[in-house]
């Protein structure tokens, strides 16, 4: 297939576009370039179309099979730096992207959504009908989407709404601000595994390459097999609680401790996810990582590349403070429209 990725400089772009192309799809990448040279290890170019969503018009989607939409103000700290910019650019930008594709006629649409979109849910886990319960900016804007979207299936245009779990592992364009690579980062580099909230809220996590292999099933499976599907993407077994990772963490680093940061209280975000029904739905996705062997591999990584807490939390590996140092500089307006790329 001829595919549309967009937001493939970011975090998980960097992963899952060498796996399509290594699986043998043509990828062109689409993205303002936010963070292009963000990288913390090499990563191979793809031809690019350099465009904000707020800016995308059917010719650019023209010729493809597919698109892939990973673009956005994609944490919740962005999405609070401005909630009307996220809007913007998270749910108009991005329904004028599926508008384009659809007159296009670009039949698949694989949506990057969040489990986040669930809030803050009882003791049973989260499963695809399970109301929303969006508590950030971000996450209100996938829910938003998700519904646009469903709006428009029709039978030329089948979106599919992939519910990442939170993410992790190594990427060339790695992130600090992710749950896991903080935690380790800083154990790594003071002793001290420091949980910033009481420890208590659930997460279900997902390795960046497993999310990958969630796209490319996607996109490979028969048309009616993903048509208008949503579809949690992650695995039971990797529900935890913040102190249980942090507990993992301190195994992974020898002799460190865990310390809870003064005033950590409850995040509001507290979910727990099943995952049942995308390996009914694709079986070609078999999730292969762990927390532990993402944690392993993680540390192993950082070490070889020199990573740092330091770096991990500068503006190339954290993405408020990228934005921020954009706007500070001068090279973003505002609106976060480039003044100039120089």
């Amino acid at each position: 297939m001829r595919v549309l990725v967009t937001g493939h400089e970011g975090y998980i772009g960097s992963v899952m576009t060498p796996l399509l192309r290594a699986s043998g799809h043509e990828v062109v990448g689409l993205d303002s370039g936010f963070f292009a040279d963000c990288t913390v290890a090499p990563v191979d170019p793809i031809p690019t179309v350099r465009r904000d969503l707020r800016d995308v018009k059917p010719r650019d989607v023209d010729g493809f099979d597919a698109v892939i939409h990973l673009a956005g103000l994609s944490n919740d700290p962005l999405g609070y730096l401005d909630p009307e910019l996220t809007y913007q650019i998270n749910f108009v930008g991005s329904l004028r992207l599926a508008l384009a594709a659809k007159e296009a006629h670009v039949e698949r649409f694989l949506f990057a959504s969040s489990c986040s979109l669930y809030g803050t849910q009882g003791d049973l886990p989260a499963v695809e009908t399970t109301p929303f319960a969006p508590k950030t900016p971000y996450a209100e804007t996938k829910a938003w989407l998700e519904r646009a979207l469903i709006a428009l299936t029709d039978d030329g245009f089948s979106p599919v709404l992939l519910r990442n779990a939170t993410a992790h592992g190594w990427s060339p364009r790695l992130r600090g601000d992710l749950v896991v690579h903080d935690l380790l980062g800083v154990a790594m580099s003071t002793g001290k595994v420091v949980i910033k909230s009481d420890g208590t809220p659930w997460r279900p996590l997902v390795h960046v390459q497993d999310i990958s292999a969630a796209f490319l099933a996607s996109l490979e499976a028969p048309r009616d097999v993903i048509h208008g599907e949503a579809l949690n993407v992650g695995s039971d077994d990797e529900n935890y609680q913040v102190r249980q990772i942090a507990e993992m963490v301190s195994e992974i680093v020898e002799g460190s401790i865990i310390e809870y940061a003064t005033g950590g209280e409850p995040d509001k975000r507290d979910y727990r996810v099943d995952f049942t029904k995308i390996g009914r739905i694709l079986p070609a996705f078999q999730p292969k990582w762990t927390l532990a062997a993402s944690l392993h591999n993680l540390r192993d990584e950082y070490l070889a590349a020199g990573v740092t807490h330091d770096l991990l939390m500068s503006f190339k590996c954290t993405r408020l403070r990228r934005i921020q140092q954009l706007l500070a500089d001068g090279r973003l307006a505002s609106d976060l429209t480039w003044t100039t790329r120089s």
